[in-house]
């Protein structure tokens, strides 16, 4: 801390000097240092994500009175963010968002390799637009009940929460996130580093998802969200036993149209003297606004193999000739 004071003394006053002579105003909150959103005199609503450009390699004592007439001087800028730490120091990095998406592209063509020091270039490119964190190493005995409370205390801007028994630690589970924004989920994965949120051991890690374990997740089976239990009864796909390939098919297509894993619930509805059963079936596709149900029939000599299993091979079998047909 008094290291990071005395090599920063010029900087602040040179900042606040700065402020004080433009009159622009900097709101600092969550550990991110923020300039407009909109700026003054700005008409309309926010421009479109595609006109953020994410900013690495920043010499740790420079700051908005430096960065913000370098960066606007290709284009106007309709917000700057610059991440902070707690010593008064950015963490290296920061977020400028254009008035337009030329604007954006002129910032990166002009400012990547950009030299801010010598021997120090920039790297500036387009903002990924993030919005999905995978927490690692969550205690096993951990129920999704809890997490969703913890993070609604501690972060905003969350959609979505799935839990999964985790691919490399025993007694451990992982857990999908998913915020409204990338702004959302940078602050979210800055509050979940650094807080003591008892959710874990000391192995619980936060990373973006990436887009290989995305897909492995679609086809594990996995536990839905609270807004997917149908007043206590469970949704979520056990990992069938009958055919699997079908079922892989069907939650392979629905992630390959940016779908989550289908959610099934079944019910013997009749019984014939036969020893024949038919079955409902309703399938919930989150991303799709419609629910899928049907029925099917079900010999209830299956050479042990589960009467509800085969009844959600009918389903999959239903959903793909629906997907196959409208998407």
């Amino acid at each position: 801390q008094m290291w990071a004071n005395r090599i920063n003394e010029a900087s602040k006053m040179a900042l606040l000097a700065w402020e004080k002579e433009t009159g622009i105003e900097l709101v600092q909150i969550n550990g991110q240092r923020r300039y407009g959103g909109p700026p003054p005199g700005w008409v309309g609503g926010p421009p479109p994500a595609s006109t953020e450009v994410f900013i690495s390699r920043l010499p740790q004592d420079i700051y908005e009175n430096t960065l913000i007439p370098l960066f606007e001087s290709v284009g106007k800028l309709y917000e700057f963010r610059l991440m902070m730490t707690f010593s008064g120091l950015n963490r290296g990095f920061a977020y400028a968002r254009y008035a337009s998406p030329q604007d954006a592209r002129a910032a990166i063509a002009t400012f990547h390799g950009f030299p801010m020091r010598k021997g120090w270039p920039l790297v500036v490119c387009r903002s990924t637009q993030k919005r999905e964190l995978v927490v690692h190493g969550l205690a096993a005995s951990l129920s999704l009940q809890e997490l969703e409370a913890t993070l609604q205390m501690v972060t905003e801007g969350v959609l979505s929460v799935t839990v999964h028994a985790s691919p490399c630690q025993r007694q451990a589970k992982l857990a999908v996130l998913k915020y409204r924004s990338h702004e959302a989920a940078a602050l979210a994965k800055k509050a979940l580093v650094e807080g003591n949120l008892g959710l874990g051991g000391a192995g619980m890690r936060v990373d973006w998802l990436d887009t290989q374990l995305k897909q492995k997740l679609q086809l594990w089976e996995e536990e839905p969200s609270s807004s997917w239990m149908d007043r206590g009864k469970s949704l979520a796909v056990p990992r069938p036993a009958l055919r699997p390939s079908l079922l892989e098919h069907l939650n392979l297509l629905c992630w390959r149209q940016r779908l989550r894993t289908p959610l099934v619930v079944t019910k013997c509805v009749h019984v014939n003297p036969d020893g024949w059963k038919r079955f409902w079936y309703k399938v919930v596709i989150p991303g799709c606004h419609v629910p899928i149900s049907g029925f099917t029939w079900v010999s209830q000599d299956r050479q042990g193999q589960s009467e509800h299993d085969e009844a959600k091979v009918a389903a999959a079998l239903h959903i793909l000739r629906v997907l196959g047909e409208s998407l």
